[in-house]
C-alpha cells in the first residue's frame, strides 16, 4: 500500500477530499500557515480551493478551545454522557483512583452546577454523610453573603432537584449560622450534635422535618486564598454519626480541586457573560449609530435592547431639561462662541430678530442643590406587559412620580442607585413603593446618563426583575455601559438636530441676504435701456486708464463695454439683461472700505482687459478663458472687510473657521458663486455642463491666484519658465502659471499708473492698513506691525519702495521679458518707484481716520447707509527729496508683504 503512495497521489487525494484536509489543518496545523484571522493557509496550487472554516475569534487559539467556546454561547455543547460511579464502585477504588477520576471530571465539566453536584455525591459517598450543601459566595467586598446554590445532595438526588434558581436560593450574610461563621473565618467546623451549637439554625429543620446531627463544613478557597463558597456535609450514617479526622482529610482534598474546578468554571462562565454582553452592546451601538435621526426612535431602541437584556418589567429613560437643546445651545468650543456672538447676531438681523433673544444665547445654569431643582423634559416609559410599546409620560406625570424622584436624586448626586425593598428604604424620604398607577416597586436599577462634556443629560431607570429578585452588580455594569452608548446616541441626535436646524436658518439667511444683494429690477432695467460707451472713447484699451473722473454709474457700463467688445455676450449667449444684474449684484456686494472696494475690482479688471488686447496676451487664451479671467478679476475682492488674511485668524473669526488657508480668497470666491446661483444672475446659464465646469475651475484659480502667499511660491517657477524659452503655454500647468502672474499683476497694477493717481491709491491702501492696526491696537491689545502703525505713517515712501521691490518689480520684469507689450506697467512702476524715492518721510502727513472718495462709492451708491460723521480722504502734497537709494528685499519683508495683503 505505502509504495503506492508519492507526492502526486496525495494531493490528488486532497483535491477529491477538501473536508479531510481542513479537518487535518484544524487539528494539526502549525501556527505559522495560520493567518491572523485565525483561518488557515490556502494551498497554492491554482486548483485547490478550500473554503475557510467561519472564524469566531481572531489570534492563534486552539482550535478545539474555540470551537467548546462557540458551541457553549450558541448552546450546543454535547455533554459527554458518562456513568456515574455507584457506591460499591466508589468504594472499591484506591484513593489514587479516586482522585484521579475527580481530576478527570474537573477537566471536562464547564458547568459549576454540575461538577459540584458530582463532588458532593462522592464526597457523600466516600464518608458515609446523609447529605451535602454547597454554598457560593456573592455580592461586593464590603457586602459580601452567601446564596445556596445546591441544598440537600445526596448519592441518588438529581441536580434538578437539588440545584436552588435565584427564586429559591436561601441568603446567608457573612458571619451568620455556621456556614456565615466558616466564610467569615476560614475554619473548618466539625459539629457532633448540631442542637448544642448556638450558630445552628433549627429553622430548616422544622420547616422540613429533618433532624440535623453532626455537621462538617469547610471553606472553599481559590487560589489566593479568598473565600468563593462554603460546603458542608451532614449526618454520618456509621458508627457513632461523628465526622472523623479522615473524613475532614477526604473533604479538604476533594474541596481543593473542588475550588480549582469551581474558579475554572466561574471564568468560563464569565468569559462567555462578558461574549454575550459585548455582542449586545455592539449591537446596540451599531443601532445607536445608525438611529441618529430621530431622538424618539433612539431612546425606543435603546430601552427595548436594555429590558431584553436584563429582563426587568419596567424601563424609564427620563431626559434632563438641558438634553433637549433648542437652537443648538449644546455646541461647544471656540468656534460655537464666535457663532453665537457674530453669526447668530447677523442671522437674526437677517430674519428680523432680536440678536440678545434668550433663544438664541447659551446660558449657563447653577449646578442643582436639590431634587427640586432637577427638571425633567421627556420621559419614555416601557411596561413588558404593553408589547414594546413606549409611552411619554404628561409633564404633570412626571413630576408627581415617586419614581421620577428617584431619578432626579441620581441627577443630584451623579452616582448610580440600586435598591431594593424600596418602601423600607428611608434614604428618600416619604417615597414609598407604588406608583399614581398602581404599579408596585420592588427594587430598582438608576443610572445617570453623561454627555461627551461628562454632564448629566438623563437617567435610566429599570425596575422590578422578572424573577423577583434584585439587579445585581453584573447588572449594573450592563446598564452603566448601556448608558454610555444611550449618551453618544443622544448627543449624535442632538447634533445632527442642531446641524438642521443650523442649516434651515442659513437657507433662510442666504435666500434673505440674496434677495437684499441682488440688484433691484428697475436698477437693471434702467442700465439696459441706457447707451454704453465704447472702450476707444473711454480709454479703456490703456495702461494709463483712469476712474477717478467718471462716476459709479459710468463704471458700471465700462464693465459692460469690456464684456462686450470681448465678444464675451455673443460667443457664451449671455443675455444683456442678466449681465446687466449681475454686474450691478457684484458692485453692491462689494463694502465701502477704504481701498479694496469695487473701484478698486473695476480697476483691476480693466488692466486685465488692457493686458489682453493691448498687451497682446489674448492670442494665448481661448474665449471661455477671456470670459473666466475677467469674471475672476471683477469678483476677487467680493465683500472684503478691509483686513487681511492673518487679521481674520488672529479674532478667530467665522472666516478663519471656515477656511485654513487663503481665507479671504476663498470667501471671495464662495460669494462670488452665490452671486451666480441668485435668481437672474448667472451669466454662466446658457454654457454646456463641461463649459460650466471648466470656468467654475478657473475662477477658483484665478481668485485663489490673488493670495500673495501662493504668489511668492509659484513666480519661481514661472521665471524659471520664460528663462526656459517657454513662449507657447500649451499644457495646463503652465498656463495656470500665466494667468496666476496676470491675476498678481492686474492686482497691484495701480503702482503703475500715473504718478497722480499712484499717490492717491498708495493713501487709500496706507489708510486701510492703519484702520485694522487700530483695531488690532483697541480690541487685541497688540502693537501692529509698521506698515499697519498709524505711528508709523511718515514711513510710506519707504514702504512704498519696499513694497515695488518685493512684489511689483519681479512680476513685470518677467512679464515684460516675454511679452513685449507689457512694457508700459514695468515703465511706469520704475517711475514710481523714483517718485517715492524722492519724498522725503517727514513731509507726508496721513489723516487719522479716513473713509474711501471720489476713487470709492458712495454710500448711498452701494446702497449701504454710512454715518454722518464719515471723513473724507484730504490730499496731502507730497514734496521734498529724499535719498535715492535702491531697497534691498529679503524673505523677511517678502512674508511682511504677504501678510499684508
Amino acid at each position: 500500500m505505502t509504495e503506492n503512495l508519492n507526492s502526486r497521489n496525495v494531493e490528488q487525494y486532497l483535491i477529491k477530499n477538501p473536508e479531510f484536509l481542513k479537518s487535518y489543518l484544524s487539528k494539526h496545523g502549525a501556527p505559522d500557515i495560520t493567518h491572523k484571522d485565525g483561518s488557515h493557509s490556502e494551498p497554492s496550487s491554482p486548483e485547490i480551493k478550500i473554503k475557510r472554516l467561519p472564524n469566531f475569534t481572531s489570534g492563534r487559539i486552539n482550535s478545539i478551545t474555540t470551537s467548546i467556546f462557540k458551541k457553549y454561547v450558541e448552546g450546543n455543547l454535547e455533554r459527554i454522557k458518562k456513568t456515574s460511579k455507584d457506591r460499591n464502585q466508589l468504594l472499591s477504588m484506591s484513593e489514587d483512583e479516586v482522585f484521579m477520576e475527580l481530576i478527570r471530571d474537573i477537566s471536562t465539566e464547564l458547568d459549576v452546577n454540575v461538577l459540584c453536584h458530582k463532588i458532593l455525591k462522592n464526597v457523600s459517598i466516600l464518608t458515609r454523610s446523609d447529605r451535602g450543601s454547597l454554598f457560593l459566595v456573592r455580592g461586593s467586598k464590603d457586602n459580601r453573603y452567601l446564596v445556596s446554590k445546591l441544598f440537600d445532595v445526596t448519592e441518588v438526588s438529581t441536580i434538578s432537584e437539588s440545584l436552588h434558581t435565584e427564586e429559591t436560593e436561601i441568603i446567608v450574610p457573612f458571619g451568620r449560622g455556621i456556614a456565615g461563621f466558616v466564610a467569615e473565618s476560614k475554619d473548618t467546623v466539625n459539629i457532633k450534635d448540631a442542637y448544642e451549637d448556638p450558630r445552628f439554625n433549627k429553622d430548616v429543620d422544622l420547616k422540613t422535618g429533618y433532624r440535623t446531627h453532626s455537621i462538617l463544613c469547610m471553606p472553599i478557597l481559590n487560589y489566593e486564598g479568598e473565600v468563593i463558597g462554603v460546603a458542608q456535609i451532614i449526618n454520618k450514617v456509621t458508627g457513632n454519626h461523628e465526622f472523623t479526622k479522615q473524613d475532614e482529610e477526604v473533604f479538604r482534598k476533594y474541596l481543593i480541586f473542588c475550588g480549582i474546578g469551581i474558579t475554572n468554571a466561574q471564568l468560563f462562565e464569565l468569559s462567555v457573560q462578558e461574549y454575550k454582553r459585548n455582542q449586545l452592546l455592539l449591537n446596540l451601538a451599531r443601532g445607536v449609530f445608525e438611529e441618529q435621526t430621530s431622538l424618539e426612535r433612539l431612546i425606543q431602541k435603546v430601552m427595548l435592547d436594555s429590558q431584553d437584556m436584563l429582563k426587568c418589567e419596567r424601563c424609564t429613560v427620563y431626559l434632563t431639561e438641558d438634553s433637549t437643546n433648542k437652537g443648538g445651545k449644546n455646541l461647544t468650543g471656540m468656534f460655537a462662541k464666535i457663532l453665537k456672538k457674530r453669526f447668530y447676531k447677523l442671522l437674526a438681523l437677517a430674519v428680523h430678530q432680536d440678536p440678545h433673544s434668550e433663544d438664541d444665547q447659551v446660558q449657563v445654569k447653577a449646578k442643582p442643590t436639590s431634587t427640586k431643582d432637577v427638571l425633567f423634559s421627556m420621559a419614555f416609559d416601557l411596561h413588558a406587559k404593553d408589547g414594546g410599546n413606549i409611552r411619554i409620560p404628561s409633564a404633570a406625570e412626571v413630576a408627581n412620580s415617586r419614581n421620577a424622584e428617584i431619578a432626579r436624586h441620581v441627577v443630584l448626586k451623579g452616582t448610580p442607585v440600586n435598591v431594593s425593598e424600596i418602601e423600607i428604604e428611608s434614604m428618600f424620604g416619604k417615597v414609598v413603593g407604588f406608583e399614581e398607577d398602581g404599579y408596585k416597586t420592588k427594587n430598582m436599577l438608576c443610572m445617570p446618563i453623561f454627555n461627551n462634556e461628562k454632564k448629566i443629560i438623563g437617567v435610566t431607570q429599570l425596575v422590578n426583575k422578572l424573577n423577583g429578585v434584585p439587579f445585581n452588580e453584573n447588572d449594573a455594569n450592563i446598564i452603566e455601559a448601556f448608558s454610555i452608548f444611550t449618551g453618544l446616541g443622544i448627543h449624535n441626535c442632538q447634533m445632527y438636530e442642531n446641524a438642521c436646524r443650523l442649516m434651515a436658518k442659513q437657507t433662510v439667511a442666504l435666500e434673505v441676504l440674496s434677495y437684499h444683494a441682488t440688484a433691484q429690477q428697475d436698477e437693471t432695467d434702467k442700465l439696459v435701456s441706457s447707451e454704453f460707451p465704447t472702450g476707444q472713447e473711454i480709454g479703456l484699451y490703456t495702461f494709463e486708464f483712469n476712474d477717478i473722473p467718471l462716476d459709479e454709474l459710468e463704471t458700471v457700463k465700462c464693465t459692460i463695454t469690456m464684456f462686450t467688445e470681448a465678444n464675451l455676450l455673443a460667443e457664451f449667449k449671455i443675455p444683456l439683461e442678466v449681465m446687466c444684474r449681475w454686474t450691478l449684484s457684484v458692485k453692491k456686494n462689494y463694502r465701502p472700505v477704504t481701498y479694496h472696494n469695487w473701484r478698486h475690482a473695476f480697476n483691476v479688471t480693466q488692466t486685465m482687459f488692457t493686458i489682453l488686447y493691448t498687451g497682446g496676451l489674448i492670442k494665448k487664451f481661448e474665449g471661455l478663458e477671456v470670459l473666466g479671467l475677467l469674471v475672476a478679476c471683477l469678483c476677487h475682492d467680493l465683500d472684503h472687510r478691509g483686513t487681511n488674511n492673518a487679521f481674520q485668524v488672529k479674532v478667530a473669526s467665522p472666516l478663519a473657521m471656515l477656511y485654513s488657508t487663503s481665507v479671504m480668497e476663498h470667501h471671495h470666491f464662495d460669494h462670488c458663486i452665490m452671486i451666480l446661483n441668485s435668481e437672474g444672475n448667472n451669466i454662466f446659464q446658457s454654457l454646456s455642463p463641461a463649459q460650466y465646469r471648466n470656468v467654475i475651475k478657473m475662477l477658483e484659480h484665478a481668485i485663489l491666484s490673488t493670495d500673495l502667499a501662493l504668489y511668492f511660491k509659484k513666480r519661481g517657477d514661472f521665471q524659471k519658465l520664460v528663462q526656459s524659452g517657454e513662449t507657447e503655454y500649451q499644457d495646463p500647468y503652465k498656463k495656470d502659471l500665466l494667468k496666476a502672474m496676470m491675476m498678481t499683476a492686474c492686482d497691484v497694477a495701480a503702482i503703475t499708473k500715473p504718478w497722480e493717481i499712484q499717490e492717491k491709491v498708495a493713501q487709500l491702501v496706507a489708510n486701510e492698513f492703519f484702520e485694522q492696526g487700530d483695531k488690532e491696537r483697541s480690541e487685541l491689545g497688540e502693537t501692529p506691525m509698521a506698515m499697519m502703525d498709524r505711528e508709523k505713517k511718515d514711513e510710506l515712501p519707504k514702504m512704498q519702495v519696499g513694497f515695488i521691490d518685493a512684489i511689483c518689480l519681479p512680476i513685470y520684469k518677467t512679464l515684460t521679458e516675454q511679452f513685449g507689450g507689457l512694457k508700459p506697467m514695468l515703465d511706469g512702476c520704475l517711475r514710481n518707484k523714483e517718485k517715492w524715492q524722492e519724498q522725503p518721510t517727514q513731509s507726508l502727513h496721513l489723516d487719522e481716520e479716513t473713509e474711501p472718495v471720489q476713487s470709492s462709492p458712495t454710500p448711498e451708491q452701494n446702497g449701504i447707509s454710512q454715518k454722518p460723521d464719515s471723513k473724507e480722504l484730504k490730499r496731502k502734497d507730497l514734496d521734498g527729496q529724499c535719498e535715492k537709494k535702491g531697497s534691498k528685499v529679503t524673505n523677511s519683508k517678502k512674508t511682511q508683504f504677504c501678510i499684508l495683503l
